[in-house]
């Protein structure tokens, strides 16, 4: 099998909102291809399994190391980036089955492979993922983390936003205002930063309102999912904490 065709299935959008179909593909077998290259393979050979003209397929990528995020996609069913996906091992998946590639279903379809992944970044801007610091002079060093802290919050500054997460959470969808684990994740992270800290509240706050911690149905997909290995489930888990905690200091405060 291994020097065999390569066969690919393409579910195939030209734009918002027009209808999808499967389109097959089929080219020689190389050695550590992945999907990318497969890609690549039908962008400058752009026929079908026919061998019918058609339009080269869209698709994300930047980094082709597993950094940007932005090459993700459902393939075989699972969503998890094309540039690290093998092609030896997909087919062990399914043997004797085509490879089929599909656009993430959590977020709007731009063509092809290619969607909007708009919403997350709203998220991200709407619990205020960033330290604020005045630039206008310099600082000095910021205060250090203890090496314990500091680990823990490099594990969780890995997140590229690819959106393997919110594709694997039932909460997360288009009927629904949940900001998804990323997010949350994030915000355990800048608060637990000691400049980032001095925010803490508003993070909360962003998070404790429609959308945000209590949306969460702890199915615990994103964690098995996510390509970087972080920890989702444990920031949900801080991040609740740290809600409850506020909101019980809120009533108190008044």
């Amino acid at each position: 099998m291994a020097n065999e065709p390569i066969k690919i299935r393409i579910k195939r959008q030209p734009g918002p909102g027009v209808a999808s179909s499967w389109v097959d593909f089929e080219m020689p077998y190389r050695a550590s291809m992945n999907v990318i290259s497969c890609l690549m393979e039908i962008q400058r050979n752009p026929v079908d399994a026919s061998g019918k003209p058609v339009d080269p397929v869209s698709w994300d990528c930047s980094c082709l190391e597993e950094v940007c995020g932005s090459c993700t996609m459902v393939i075989n069913g699972r969503v998890r980036q094309s540039c690290s996906a093998l092609v030896d091992n997909i087919r062990k998946e399914r043997p004797g089955e085509p490879i089929s590639l599909e656009p993430m279903t959590k977020f709007p379809v731009v063509r092809d492979l290619c969607v909007d992944r708009s919403r997350m970044f709203e998220s991200l801007k709407k619990v205020k993922a960033w330290i604020p610091i005045d630039g206008t002079h310099d600082l000095g060093p910021g205060p250090r983390m203890n090496e314990v802290d500091r680990a823990e919050s490099y594990k969780l500054s890995e997140c590229m936003t690819c959106g393997c997460c919110v594709e694997s959470c039932p909460n997360y969808n288009e009927d629904s205002k949940f900001i998804g684990p990323a997010a949350i994740s994030q915000v355990v992270l800048f608060n637990s930063h000691p400049t980032g800290a001095m925010n803490a509240g508003e993070r909360l706050d962003a998070i404790m309102g429609e959308g945000g911690i209590t949306d969460c149905g702890n199915a615990q997909n994103c964690v098995n999912v996510c390509p970087k290995s972080i920890p989702l489930t444990t920031s949900i888990a801080k991040a609740s904490r740290a809600t409850s905690v506020r909101m019980i200091t809120n009533l108190f405060d008044r």
